[in-house]
């Protein structure tokens, strides 16, 4: 860490925290949890499904082929393409991008491709990014539901699957746009937990579920256990700048539905206090 890194204060993270598997199931795509108690640090990961079958993959490419045509000639995606070219978002891009030419893509807990639709359109949308945006760099997939089959499709469509279970951990050690549609909150606060340092923060893009919308939920339903497994993404909420999409009535896009871009503008001259952040997010969690 650089010594004139500013730090934001927390307490030591737990080497045995809860870390919770995101999978799909049918309806809504609603995900349900599969809790572990693994260590912190990232672990080796092989699909459990190893095989790669010729036939499954070239009938997946082909719904991939058709999905990402479907999507681009799209009303939703010419709003999505105009809204990324407003001053407010392009100049955040700017800022996040500094002085370099291009930002590395990490997709997160995307879900199985060759089951469900809205995979296949959340994926699509991040491939085209790819195409249209020149600074878009790599782009790196994890999901631990991902089959041998899917990587394979995934590689051919430019993309590395990563050997690791990252459990959302990923620091920016350079400009990262982080994709995660439709993740669950914990996952979005291991990031922000891993990040937690003002340098780092400045340096994150994160496309996913409105924060805002977390916080509505927390200041109605005043869970307790909500908030313990929010608490970063809480706290982000007061340096955080959001910009939701616009989808369409079609069911087909549901798949997109709640989404925003995050952007985390933090003095680098401050020293944020966790400790205190938190005090406030506890106190507006007990009022009426």
């Amino acid at each position: 860490m650089a010594d004139s890194a500013k730090t934001l204060a927390h307490e030591n993270p737990n080497p045995a925290e809860d870390w919770t598997i995101v999978l799909p199931r049918r309806g809504k795509q609603r995900r349900n949890l599969l809790k572990t108690r693994t260590p912190q640090q990232a672990h080796s990961w092989v699909p459990i499904d190893q095989n790669v079958d010729p036939d499954r993959e070239s009938k997946l490419m082909q719904k991939m082929v058709v999905c990402m045509k479907k999507l681009e000639s799209s009303e939703f995606f010419c709003n999505f393409m105009d809204r990324i070219h407003t001053p407010q978002i392009s100049d955040h891009i700017s800022r996040v991008l500094g002085s370099e030419t291009k930002m590395q893509m990490v997709i997160y807990g995307i879900g199985s491709l060759e089951l469900y639709e809205p995979p296949r359109v959340q994926l699509s949308l991040a491939i085209l990014m790819k195409k249209r945006f020149s600074w878009i760099g790599d782009v790196e997939v994890f999901d631990p539901i991902l089959s041998g089959t899917e990587a394979r499709v995934l590689e051919t469509l430019g993309c590395s699957v990563l050997s690791v279970n990252e459990q959302g951990r990923r620091q920016a050690s350079k400009p990262t746009l982080f994709y995660m549609p439709h993740c669950e909150a914990e996952l979005y606060d291991n990031l922000l937990h891993a990040n937690w340092r003002v340098d780092l923060l400045n340096r994150i893009i994160l496309f996913g579920n409105s924060f805002e919308g977390y916080e509505q939920y927390v200041s109605v339903f005043k869970n307790s256990a909500g908030v313990s497994l929010r608490k970063h993404l809480l706290a982000a909420r007061r340096f955080t700048e959001e910009f939701g999409i616009k989808t369409v009535s079609d069911d087909y896009y549901r798949a997109l539905n709640d989404m925003s871009w995050h952007f985390f503008s933090v003095d680098p001259d401050v020293e944020l206090q966790f400790g205190k952040m938190m005090e406030l997010v506890d106190s507006c969690s007990e009022t009426a």
